[in-house]
């Protein structure tokens, strides 16, 4: 097996009156697979085959429901880990402070015996 990250994507995503850490943490996994168009994967035909590791960063990680951050993503076999991060702005004062999630998310696949190879650069032809 040839595993290879394919893909790293950063999001960020914040909850402004609830200070809820899974909410910010789902927003932030929306945010970062948005800019992806993983037009590559079409091409394997098998998008569930990859692997999918998430990071996320909240300031109080065992409030994040994994099962729910793994669930909102596509495809893949999902790996959730939530470490202290992020941003918990208290210049509000009660259930007005903002809570800030960063997230972190590599898709890896299997490359082997496909159509095309890469290279050091990066590039794939």
């Amino acid at each position: 097996m040839t595993e290879r990250a394919l893909i790293l994507e950063m999001g960020m995503g914040a909850d402004v009156h609830g200070q809820d850490m899974t909410k910010a943490a789902l927003r932030a996994v929306s945010d970062a697979i948005r800019h992806s168009s993983l037009t590559l994967f079409g091409a394997y035909k098998h998008p569930s085959a990859m692997r999918v590791e998430v990071t996320i960063a909240v300031p109080l990680p065992d409030q994040v429901d994994k099962a729910a951050v793994a669930a909102a993503l596509p495809y893949g076999m999902i790996e959730v880990t939530v470490v202290e991060g992020g941003l918990h702005d208290r210049g509000m004062g009660g259930r007005e402070d903002i809570t800030l999630a960063i997230a972190g998310v590599k898709a890896f696949l299997d490359t082997e015996g496909h159509g095309f190879t890469l290279d050091g650069s990066g590039s794939s032809y």
